[in-house]
Parts: C-alpha cells; structure tokens; sequence
C-alpha cells in the first residue's frame, strides 16, 4: 500500500451497513447511504481515521446494539478510536447520509440517524466539523483516513452495481 501524502490512492475498503472500520494504515473506505449514516471521526494528531455506517438510530436493548443501530455504532467507533491511543481533544468528526424517500417510507429515519449521531458526538465532546446530511438523494461515498477528505456524490437512485464490484464478500 502507498502512503496517502505521496499523492497516491490508498487502498480501498467498502464499508456495508452494520459495519466499523478503523485501520492501521491509511485507506479510503467507501460506502453508500440511503436514509442510513456513516459517521466518519479523525485524529488530527495521528492522521488516522474510521467509519460506522448504520441504519437504524437507536437501540436501548443491550443483547441488539450491533452496529446497526447508530447509538451503539457511534459510541463503539468512538471507543475504537481511544483504544487505539487517540485522545478525545484530538477528535473531529463527520457525518453523512440520512435521505428521507417519502417513496419508501413516511417515517424519517434518516432524520432520526442525524439525531443520534450528533447526541452521541456532543456527549463525547467530539465536534462536528462538516455534515452532508438529509435531502432526498443517496450517497456514494469514499472517506481517507489518512487526511480526513470525504467525497461525496449525490445520486437519485442506487443500483445494485453501487454496491461493487468488489472481489470477495467486501
């Protein structure tokens, strides 16, 4: 793998919903977003970053809070983050997704995946520096976690081929 500085694309890793990624090295992590949200959290001091992508915002039942449910995937990210020897005061995060397609459902989910993300964010005091949430369209988006630069691009629909290709179960 190359060194994201050198100009040269880091390796790339797709992200599905339900999931957290914090790597070692640097990677672009890849996801795409609906009504769900990906919280993305760098440490400015080691030049590391990570990912959840979750689609449901809470969860109060222990034996049920996996990733899928933005409470949990938050706090965890957010532990994964300290474990790994990041500090608080160097945190910063970003959040993205949360469509809303009266198409596909009256209730607004993805509002309430905001919601969560961003309690769960200032009861760590972790600040939020740049949000591309809301609206009706989906999300393609790629996130380096070596420079903390998130793509985004807004789609109308997402196909099936959105979602890869990639070799493997990834």
């Amino acid at each position: 793998m190359s060194d994201a500085s050198e100009g040269l694309v880091p390796e790339n890793y797709f992200l599905k919903p339900g999931y957290i990624y914090t790597p070692e090295s640097s990677m672009a992590i890849s996801t795409v977003l609906g009504s769900c949200v990906s919280v993305c959290i760098f440490d400015r001091k080691r030049k590391r970053g990570g990912m959840n992508h979750f689609r449901f915002p809470v969860t109060r039942d222990r034996e049920q809070a996996t990733a899928f449910y933005g409470n949990a995937a938050t706090l965890a990210l957010v532990a994964m983050m300290l474990d790994s020897g990041s500090k608080t005061k160097d945190l910063v995060a970003q959040i993205v997704g949360g469509a809303h397609n009266l198409e596909i459902s009256s209730e607004d989910i993805g509002r309430e995946n905001v919601r969560i993300a961003r309690k769960v964010l200032v009861g760590k005091k972790i600040r939020v520096i740049s949000e591309d949430i809301g609206g009706t369209q989906g999300r393609k988006v790629v996130y380096n976690t070596a420079n903390n630069e998130l793509a985004v691009l807004k789609v109308d629909t997402i196909r099936k081929g959105d979602w890869g290709p990639y070799i493997g179960d990834r």
